[in-house]
């Protein structure tokens, strides 16, 4: 940056900023190129504890910052020798996978999102960042902000859902969650926007795999997350692992340069996702490690993940005179502005990790509430939830009932499976032991042995009720597990048509860190519950949910196809010429001339999801009337009010989310046939009804065009307000000039 440049910069900044350029500014001065490149650089090595190696290196400033390192104790070593014993005394940077938990463990992403409940998410958040900074780290890789819309993709657990607009809102409260009010306090943490960007749209949901999306469609759908992270603060972004459009995402200009620092103005640092920077030779893009290091620092990645091409390669090029020096002083000083932001200059390095931090009581009443408000119930006929306490004895079935591991997902390095709550010590707890009867039948999700079916027959045969409880273990979702088939695995189908042998009312209670497919075992059940890996506090939100002590209100923000087939299914999808019908299934007989039954089906299998985007059932019913919109028009700026009669027509008082939608129907490109606009959430008491009303922004309506520019058009469009993405009461506006 020029001189002159910078004054103008620091003259539009607060005192505080202005002084944080200056130093930055001044210590980049005193820097080699080796130090700079060693702020550039990530390393892994104090995984295993410090070594005298590691140690000499930090003195001569070769690293920028550890990830996964290692004891409190090896962390505090490592920043005191950064501190105090090298030339300049620059701090180190510890990153952390935090995903949804340190030691208190919260639901998977995915599970948070079926809350739709921002505040809750970023408690949850707020307990993390305590939780990790009491430990020396300062430094979360989350929130994970990839749109996805293939359950295949195993990285589906750590998303959001498929939604752009309700994972703009709820990466932007984990934000706020993880940094708090000032980023240098003492237990804030910098957050990740990752994986940027479009890394869920991966073809055949392969991890690391191929995208390729247009830019209306990128702009539209897949940056709209990372924007709502920008506009909330976040400290740093990773870039991700996927090839987009044929140009790998950690050298990607027009992402890093042109959209990120241009377009948005962020003014942290990008770091690379692990090895991403090298691994562009693989994806064909680089042939070296001196040019990929080169089309990385030149695209924009400030700090090289693991990989050393950076530190290995870019002095020679910088030498050659293949290198700008400016591309690596830009770099460098996005990390110091960070380091400075978090006050890591300035705080004195601890000397003992804050025990009273961890898994407070507060902690467990967030992880339990998350958990309950993120559990969807897709059946409950006859009404077979909740169960009444009064019941003599409950049969409790399957491999995930009494399995903390499991129970609490992927991505959970530093909590204490001893810690976790399971279903089946809450159920004991609230029943008594003597009236539960505990068969898993299965040792893992995966077991294909029947040796246990027997006893779970028993057991439900002894029994007035069957909870089953079954899905996925912790090892089947998560970063490179992806799945070919959605079913549920090893041999769980089996066991519940064994133990409905019993003809005892039967309850389904699935854990998993995807969309799955389970009609057989819905046709069996009941009610059934999708809990998703709950985390800590699982086993006691599923208890109250199962006994009437919570009632459910989790939606779904990710479509469950009825078979792997469907994939990619999603809500917000584009119409056809040829649009189907949902009863438009089978081989139509008819003649070319006469094409009416050709539309975009499947010939053996409905197109539409089993359970739609925002889809979720209540112990009570909710009644929808009395759409009414202010006026048919809107003038373009102006706002349109649409509200709804929303009635409790049941006997419990409980949740609903309220839903609002609309359509475009004729744009300048194509728009989805639905597109979530915003939400209520309303508590209503039985026989009573609120009127649940929004307002809507023709600035709410607009869209990037084919030249990428965002616009809102006139025309025709549908609105809806709704229990879910499926249904609900539709009326119809005119946006004007």
């Amino acid at each position: 940056m020029h001189t002159y440049s910078l004054s103008l910069l620091l003259l539009a900044l607060p005192a505080a900023a202005v002084e944080i350029e200056q130093r930055v500014d001044a210590l980049l001065q005193r820097m080699t190129l080796g130090e700079k490149l060693g702020q550039m650089s990530q390393s892994n090595a104090l995984r295993g504890g410090i070594s005298p190696e590691v140690k000499a290196e930090i003195r001569k400033g070769r690293w920028g910052s550890f990830l996964n390192a290692g004891s409190f104790e090896d962390r505090a070593e490592a920043q005191r020798i950064a501190l105090k014993e090298s030339r300049l005394g620059i701090p180190l940077i510890f990153g952390r996978d935090v995903i949804h938990g340190y030691r208190t463990v919260f639901p998977i992403p995915l599970g948070q999102s079926a809350s739709w409940d921002p505040e809750l998410v970023a408690q949850a958040a707020r307990i993390a960042a305590r939780e990790t900074a009491a430990m020396g780290i300062q430094w979360t890789f989350a929130p994970m902000l990839d749109i996805a819309r293939d359950p295949r993709w195993g990285r589906i657990a750590e998303s959001l859902g498929e939604d752009p607009y309700l994972a703009s809102l709820l990466g932007a409260a984990m934000v706020r969650g993880f940094q708090g009010a000032s980023l240098d306090a003492p237990d804030s943490i910098a957050a990740c926007a990752k994986h940027y960007v479009g890394y869920g749209a991966a073809e055949g949901g392969r991890d690391y795999n191929t995208t390729w999306i247009p830019e209306a469609e990128l702009r539209n759908v897949y940056l709209r997350s990372f924007q709502a992270a920008r506009a909330a603060g976040v400290a740093t972004f990773m870039s991700a692992f996927n090839n987009l459009n044929g140009i790998p995402t950690s050298g990607n200009v027009f992402t890093l340069r042109q959209v990120l620092r241009k377009e948005w103005g962020f003014d942290g640092f990008v770091v690379s996702d692990w090895n991403s920077v090298t691994q562009m030779i693989a994806h064909g893009y680089a042939g070296d490690a001196a040019e990929a290091a080169f089309k990385a620092l030149r695209a924009g990645v400030d700090m090289e993940m693991n990989s050393t091409s950076y530190y290995d390669q870019l002095k020679s090029e910088v030498e050659a005179g293949k290198v700008d020096l400016k591309l690596i002083d830009e770099a460098v000083r996005n990390i110091l502005r960070v380091k400075m932001r978090l006050g890591l200059f300035d705080k004195p390095v601890p000397t003992a990790p804050d025990n009273a931090a961890m898994f407070t009581a507060e902690g467990r009443e967030v992880a339990k509430r998350l958990a309950t408000e993120s559990t969807v119930l897709l059946k409950n006929e006859n009404r077979t939830l909740p169960l009444s306490k009064s019941i003599g004895k409950v049969a409790v079935i399957g491999p995930l009932a009494d399995s903390p591991v499991d129970q609490m997902g992927c991505w959970v390095r530093d909590a204490d499976p001893s810690e976790v709550r399971t279903p089946l010590a809450a159920l004991k707890e609230t029943l008594g032991a003597a009236r539960v009867v505990y068969a898993p039948g299965l040792k893992v999700s995966r077991d294909v042995s029947r040796a246990g079916f027997a006893a779970a027959l028993e057991a439900a045969r002894a029994a007035d009720a069957v909870l089953l409880f079954l899905g996925e273990e912790q090892s089947l979702s998560g970063e490179a597990h992806s799945r070919a088939f959605l079913d549920l695995p090893g041999a769980q189908e089996a066991l519940v048509e064994e133990v409905a042998r019993a003809g005892k009312p039967m309850v389904a209670v699935i854990l998993a860190g995807r969309p799955l497919t389970f009609q057989k075992v819905t046709e069996r059940a009941g009610a059934v519950l999708f809990a998703w890996h709950p985390g800590s506090m699982g086993g006691p939100a599923l208890a109250d949910l199962l006994f009437g002590d919570a009632v459910p209100s989790g939606k779904l923000t990710a479509s469950f196809p009825r078979t792997v087939g469907q994939t990619p299914v999603y809500y917000n999808h584009m119409s056809t010429g040829r649009p189907p019908v949902p009863s438009d299934l089978g081989i139509k007989m008819g003649m070319p001339k006469d094409p009416a039954q050709d539309t975009a089906k499947y010939i053996d299998v409905d197109y539409t999801p089993e359970y739609p985007f925002g889809f979720g059932l209540s112990y009570t019913t909710f009644e929808y009337s009395n759409l009414r919109l202010s006026s048919p028009t809107a003038p373009m700026g102006g706002t349109l009010t649409v509200s709804a009669e929303v009635a409790n027509s049941g006997a419990v008082e409980a949740e609903e989310i309220v839903q609002l939608y609309t359509r475009q129907l004729a744009a300048s490109v194509t728009r989805p046939v639905r597109e979530l606009k915003g939400y209520r959430r309303v508590r209503i008491k039985p026989g009573q009804k609120q009127t649940v009303e929004f307002t809507l922004r023709t600035a709410d309506l607009a869209f990037y065009n084919e030249r990428g520019q965002l616009v809102t058009e006139p025309g025709a469009f549908q609105v809806w307000v709704a229990p879910n993405s499926a249904r609900g009461l539709r009326g119809e506006f005119r946006v004007t000039e």
